[in-house]
This record gives structure tokens, sequence and C-alpha cells, in this order.
């Protein structure tokens, strides 16, 4: 009974302010995520995605390691350094060239990665993992209409916008 009274409910109206509260939810629900990870495990929630990554794919160059967390390669690099500092992975490059580094774990890295709490990638990541793919299309598709009515907006006011690739 309590089900049907749920779904007869009318949804509340979309508003912009209702669309930007889940904007908030999302972040502040991301954020708490990886506050989390961060106490349970000692890493922020992106070293411990780049953790498991390297898991998953033992071997990788920054580069390709970036490209799976969509993160810049700067930040990415840095971020290895901090990683390695802590003794959680190792670099080695490879004999046939030998500007080509390769990323691996260490076995502090893989005790840690064992041990801590899930999803390793976060918990926005792993929700858009789930998603079906019609999902993620529409979603994607909206949000690229979100990011065009900002670039206008920065353009309009001079700003320089941030870069958007579609």
């Amino acid at each position: 009974m309590e089900n049907q009274a749920r779904a007869s409910k009318p949804a509340a109206p979309v508003t912009p302010l209702s669309v930007l509260q889940r904007f908030r939810i999302l972040i502040r629900t991301a954020q708490r995520h990886s506050q989390w990870i961060e106490r349970q495990s000692g890493v922020t929630g992106a070293q411990l995605w780049a953790l498991q990554e390297l898991k998953e794919s033992a071997g990788l160059r920054v580069g390709e390691l970036a490209n799976r967390m969509a993160l810049h390669q700067s930040t990415t690099s840095n971020m290895v350094d901090r990683l390695e500092t802590a003794g959680l992975l190792r670099k080695e490059r490879t004999t046939v060239d030998q500007r080509v580094v390769r990323l691996y774990l260490t076995e502090e890295g893989q005790a840690l990665l064992a041990r801590a709490p899930s999803p390793a990638r976060g918990v926005l990541p792993e929700a858009l993992r789930l998603m079906d793919e019609a999902g993620l299309e529409s979603l994607q598709s909206e949000l690229d209409k979100l990011l065009r009515q900002i670039k206008n907006l920065d353009e309009g006011f001079g700003m320089q916008p941030l870069p958007f690739t579609e």
C-alpha cells in the first residue's frame, strides 16, 4: 500500500534550482566518499583509483594512467611521484627505450589496495560505470548542452572559458 502511495505521488517540479541542488549533492557525496577513503586507507580517493588501475593493468605509462582516470598528464605525474615516495608504486624504465617509464605496484601498494574500502575508483565513477549505455548517452548529451551554455556565458563576460571538447 505504501509503495502505491509513493508511486502515485506527483514528482516535484524540475527547476534550475532543483537541478543545481542535485549537482551539489553529487559533489558533496563524491567529496565525502573521498575523505572517507583517505581516513580509511591513508591515500586520497584519486590515489587509490590509480593503484586500482595499476593492479588491473600493470606496466601502464603515466599518460595511459591519466587517460584511464580522465586527468591531465601533469596532475597524474605529480600523483605518481607522491605514490612512489610513499613506497606504493615503482617506476621502471624499459631496456629498449630509457625514456619510457612503466608503473607497477609495490608489495606495500598491493597490500594497501587489498585492505582499502571499495569502490576503489570512487563512488561517482563507479555509479557512472553501472549506468546503462542509453542513460550515459543521455546524461552526456545534456551535460554537453550545459557546458556549451556555460562556455557562451563565460565568453559573454569576457572570461577565458575552460577547455571543453565534444
